[in-house]
């Protein structure tokens, strides 16, 4: 005896298809294209670090509880083709996206953007500061790769480190972009600034580019007034010229680990490298972070004889030509005014 399964009529069959395809569709999406686990939640902030391979990735996401499954983020980043290619970044993610747009979110990297700006005459160990603030960069392996042989030789640096090339701008800079990537972006920035025609006055001042770059550091430091800048560097071009010791306070300021208040002689007999009150020429290296001003005044310094120059406390200088005027001068704005 035989038993035969009861057939379906064909608008039965289309019935039954038709809610297979949107019990299916439904399914896909709550896991593929559904929210997060909870709409009520605050704003997730996921960093991606550098290198951070796709499975890491979702395990992240997963963990922020901005996708619900890794298997469905794979699966879509896979299907994509864009697995490999998601990108570093600092994202936050709102509640209810599915997961299609966290994945193109990833894929354009449209992470959340910081804007710095590096003040003209920082110290590499402040820009490393202040960038560690707004946890950009570790400070200590910032300030190590400053030092790196590799890199110096990369971005042909003639010296012992980057200090002075990198260079201040307003920068556009992501969490998890790393600490070598943001140092190639403002030494691609020194680059743009000091390019060909920069290179050919220096050839013509008998000055390398890290002559350049250390003089122009100095006088960043020393100047505040912008028409100022080539009469400072006039005053250390002449002073090399004759030999005489460059005696720039902020040299000083440099070499001292710590300090606070007024420098005093016992400052300005510390053994240092950079003291250039106890040694002649330029010192070692960049102090700073010159602008293009003072880049511009080391290379084009103006035709003067001066060779001294004090503060008047009000962001000038009072220049002279001799000692003589210089001691008439230093009575006049420092002595006169402390007593």
């Amino acid at each position: 005896m035989s038993a035969t399964l009861p057939f379906l009529s064909l608008s039965q069959r289309t019935l039954a298809l038709g809610l297979c395809l949107l019990v299916g569709v439904g399914l896909v999406w709550y896991v593929l294209g559904g929210p997060a686990p909870s709409t009520n939640e605050a704003t997730r902030a996921v960093v991606i670090r550098p290198q951070t391979g796709a499975f890491d990735i979702a395990r992240r996401l997963k963990e922020a509880r901005v996708i619900r499954s890794r298997v469905a983020f794979l699966a879509v980043a896979v299907a994509r083709g864009t697995q490999r290619r998601l990108l570093a970044g600092e994202y936050e993610f709102v509640p209810g996206l599915n997961l299609l747009e966290v994945v193109r979110r990833l894929e354009q990297g449209k992470g959340f953007v910081h804007q710095v700006t590096i003040p003209e005459g920082f110290s590499a160990r402040q820009i490393a500061e202040a960038l560690q603030g707004k946890g950009l960069v570790d400070q200590d392996r910032f300030m190590s790769l400053l030092r790196d042989r590799q890199l110096l030789t990369q971005y042909r640096v003639d010296g012992e480190s980057l200090e002075g090339y990198l260079f201040p701008d307003t920068y556009r800079l992501t969490k998890g972009l790393g600490e070598e990537a943001i140092i190639g972006l403002m030494v691609q920035r020194f680059t743009e600034v000091f390019g060909p025609a920069e290179r050919a006055r220096a050839i013509e001042l008998k000055m390398s580019v890290a002559q350049v770059v250390t003089m122009a550091s100095l006088i960043e430091r020393e100047a505040k007034a912008d028409e100022e800048r080539p009469l400072i560097s006039a005053v250390f071009h002449n002073r090399l010229r004759l030999g005489m010791p460059l005696q720039s306070d902020p040299t000083v300021l440099y070499s001292l680990s710590r300090f606070s208040g007024k420098l005093t002689k016992t400052n300005l007999r510390a053994r240092s490298p950079y003291n250039t009150y106890l040694h002649r020429g330029l010192p070692p290296g960049p102090i700073a972070s010159p602008g293009r001003a003072s880049v511009k005044a080391a290379l084009y310094p103006a035709s003067s004889r001066y060779l001294y120059f004090v503060s008047k406390n009000n962001g000038t200088h009072a220049f002279s030509n001799t000692l003589r005027e210089h001691g008439a001068m230093v009575r006049r704005y420092q002595i006169g005014r402390a007593g």
